[in-house]
Formats: C-alpha cells, structure tokens, sequence
C-alpha cells in the first residue's frame, strides 16, 4: 500500500473509533441522573459502595477508625456554564472509558497487517488483555484510591472554622485522573512483555533494577494521587510493585519460551 492508501485506513479507524466515542458519550449525557448522579458523584457520598465495605470491615473486625461515615465538603459551581460544560465533559469521559477496548481494538487492526508473521503470533489476543488490564485499572481506581484520595482530602482541615467547597470542575477532574491514571498503570505488565518480547529488555535487568523501579513506582504514585496522606499511595504503590513483579515473571517465562 501506498502513503496514501495507508492514511485512507487509519481515517477509516479513526472515523470508527470517534464515531463509538460520540454515540457511548450521548448515551452518558442522555443518562445523568444515573452516569453523573451515581457514578460520578458516588465517592462523594457516605453510602458508596467502598465506604459501606469499610464500616462493615469495622463492624466485622472490630477495627476502629475504618468506617466512614461523612464527607465534610459541599460541590459547587462558581462559573455561569459550569454544570453545563461539566456535563459534556463528564460524558466525554464515560465515552472514551467505555469505548476504549473498541477504540484499541481499531489500532490494532491499522497496526497488525505491517507485522511479520512471528510478530502476530507473539502478539496474539492483545486486544483482550490490554481491555481486561484497563478494566481492573479503572475499576481500582474508583473504588479504593479515588474514594479514599477525596476522604482525605474532603476531612483534611487547618481549622475547624474553614469550611470545604470544592468546585464541581476539581472534583470531576480529580476523580478522572485518579481513574484513568491507575487504567493506564496497569498495562505495565503487557509494556514489559513486549520490551521482552522485543528483545530490549530481559528478567534480570529488571531484577537488577528493582529497587530503582520501587523508588520510581513511590514517586509515581505520590504524583498520581492529589492526597499527600501515606495510604493513599500506598494503595496505589503495592499494586504498581506487584505489577513489576508478575511483568518480571512474564519476562522470564518469555525467555525460556524462546530458549526452547
């Protein structure tokens, strides 16, 4: 194929890929009182499902300290077209998290037919485990690091007498972060088996390395989480690191594979 011939396929996979984005967006915008109201707005309730699996972990063990029962902060919108433009943009969120197995799936179609045959082989159901690795991502991240990340930051106060109200805008894009952030991390593992794969990297250079990796992954997670607050990271931290771990394991078995 030709340059050209090859820009005339991608258009036609990104023409898919926008098009599947804007009809699960309006889906979303279509479905507020559930996508926005109890989706969006869950973390910042006491009865989300994370808070509840707390206080019962508290009633069950008799661990004190675990249930939370109230967000000391009120959402609000300072800005004329501010609900109206959080809206859209909340939507477009929904669609382009929701999309993203199909959206991949559309690359991979652009990106497989310029592979050498052992290239397909090795990359063979790629699809599924990049949307099976997102989908935990995503789901870790709403309900343990954002419901704890806004507990801390919605309870933190200097003084008693300074109320919280945060901007709907810093929430929602706060929450955003949190979540798409850690469905991007968890592809950690399928990124270093392909490095393996490829050659460009092997078991015991990340053995080598593991401790550089763990402070690496501490300063990471500090950055992708807004709280400051040790547990926060932490529990964005210990997945990250066993994540490296399992990826380590993954590169071993790919080079007994390929001993073979």
């Amino acid at each position: 194929m030709s340059f050209l011939d090859h820009l005339e396929e991608l258009r036609g996979h990104i023409i898919r890929s926008v098009i599947a984005i804007f009809v699960l967006s309006v889906v979303a915008f279509a479905t507020t009182d559930y996508w926005f109201g109890y989706v969006i707005l869950g973390p910042s309730k006491p009865d989300f499902l994370s808070y509840r699996a707390l206080c019962w972990l508290e009633y069950k063990y008799a661990i004190n300290g675990l249930c939370i029962r109230k967000l000391d902060f009120v959402l609000q919108s300072r800005q004329m077209a501010g609900q109206f433009v959080m809206h859209i943009t909340s939507s477009l969120v929904a669609g382009i998290v929701v999309a993203f197995p199909y959206v991949f799936f559309e690359l991979w179609k652009f990106i497989k037919p310029g592979l050498y045959p052992d290239e397909k082989s090795s990359t063979g159901g790629i699809v599924w485990y990049v949307s099976i690795l997102f989908i935990i991502g995503v789901s870790f991240g709403y309900f343990v690091v954002s419901p704890l990340s806004i507990n801390f930051l919605a309870n933190y106060k200097l003084d008693p007498s300074i109320t919280n109200q945060f901007d709907i805008t810093s929430y929602v894009s706060t929450l955003m972060f949190l979540v798409l952030g850690c469905g991007l991390i968890f592809q950690l593992p399928l990124i270093i088996l392909l490095l393996a794969k490829s050659g460009l990297v092997t078991s015991s250079f990340l053995r080598q390395y593991r401790k550089h990796a763990f402070v690496i992954i501490l300063i990471a997670a500090a950055f992708i989480t807004p709280s400051p607050d040790i547990l926060s990271q932490l529990l964005l931290a210990v997945p990250m690191y066993l994540l490296f771990e399992f990826s380590i394991i993954l590169a071993s078995r790919e080079e007994k594979r390929n001993m073979a």
